[in-house]
């Protein structure tokens, strides 16, 4: 057993150097058997592992092949030449890259890693604001399904949300669901925006007294807050926007002391790579992200588990509207 368990740390040590500043190492055995199963699994099934920015850092920087928001995941789907996709998220994004992929295996490690975005729509919700806007172009941000997707005229995410409002060319747009979303984009923009009601279950808990309270505790903090926070939120931060605009901003400003204001794990996957910046809490965790772990990703790719299909009629409509963004 210890001989095993050697062989095991040794196979895994560079793996796990990448994560060791935020898993101690007295920790790493838990993950280490299942870090390896993965490895080799991949190699036999021919398979990649598109990661999101909210898994944990054992998945984000051991075990996964592509990283990003979820924009990137999206251009970089197209480009995947493997024959399995895992996608470590949440099901609207493994429907995006089945999307992207028609013709491959698109597994989610679990059928019930949601979203409340997602659900915080139908399609025919979308029909009813068509009726009230009668010509109205439709902007569906990607924390949605394909059946809402197939719906709408363009997608977006929260990295090219003006962007995709301002291409329209069109004095006023309908963008769904995220409330937030919308009314941030709204004050960049000159455009009419007409919003949904829809909240993300992380980010709308943020308030500008969370704000207030960390940079009385710790001076000097810079706040980054995610365009699905409150507006009144991102009006007392220091900058706002998508996760991977979070991540850049750290990069390139090299802050000593910074608070992201959006899921737990992206404070820890941006850590790994600036050990020299001090990251500091609050933040909030996807209970619907945090249900991707090693165990359960490890037994998809062993049990060819849960393979993601799209009806051919709504999957047209959709594919459309995410090309669309992604030719922007």
């Amino acid at each position: 057993m210890a001989s095993h368990m050697t062989d095991l740390l040794e196979r895994t040590a560079p793996a796990y150097e990448r994560v060791r500043r935020v898993i101690p190492a007295v920790e790493w055995p838990a993950f280490a058997e299942d870090v390896d199963a993965i490895l080799a699994l991949k190699r036999a099934r021919n398979a990649v592992i598109l990661a999101h920015n909210y898994q944990t850092p054992e998945i984000f920087n051991c075990v996964a092949d592509i990283v990003g928001d979820s924009l990137a995941l999206a251009r970089q789907a197209m480009a995947v030449k493997a024959d399995v996709i895992v996608l470590a998220g949440v099901h609207f994004m493994a429907e995006t890259a089945k999307l992207l992929n028609p013709d491959k295996t698109v597994l989610i490690p679990d059928l019930a890693a949601g979203c409340s975005l997602a659900d915080s729509i139908t399609p025919a919700d979308v029909d009813a604001m068509r009726a009230r806007y009668p010509g109205v172009p439709v902007v569906t941000y990607v924390n949605t399904s394909a059946a809402v997707k197939a719906r709408s005229d363009i997608c977006c995410t929260s990295g090219n949300a003006r962007a995709v409002v301002e291409a329209l060319g069109a004095e006023r747009v309908i963008m769904l669901p995220d409330e937030y979303l919308a009314r941030n984009v709204a004050a960049e923009t000159k455009v009419e925006i007409i919003p949904w009601r829809g909240h993300c279950e992380v980010h709308e808990r943020f308030t500008p007294a969370d704000i207030a309270e960390v940079r009385e505790g710790h001076p000097g903090v810079v706040v980054l807050a995610h365009p699905e926070c409150p507006p009144e939120v991102v009006a007392v931060a220091d900058f706002s926007g998508s996760t991977a605009a979070m991540a850049d901003y750290v990069a390139d400003h090299q802050p000593s002391r910074v608070v992201l204001l959006t899921e737990c794990a992206m404070s820890d996957n941006v850590a790994v790579l600036h050990p020299e910046v001090e990251f500091i809490r609050p933040c909030n965790l996807c209970p619907h992200m945090k249900r991707i772990t090693l165990k359960a990703i490890r037994a998809a790719l062993e049990e060819n588990r849960h393979e993601v299909t799209i009806d051919p009629a709504v999957a047209a409509g959709a594919r459309r509207a995410v090309e669309r963004m992604l030719a922007i």
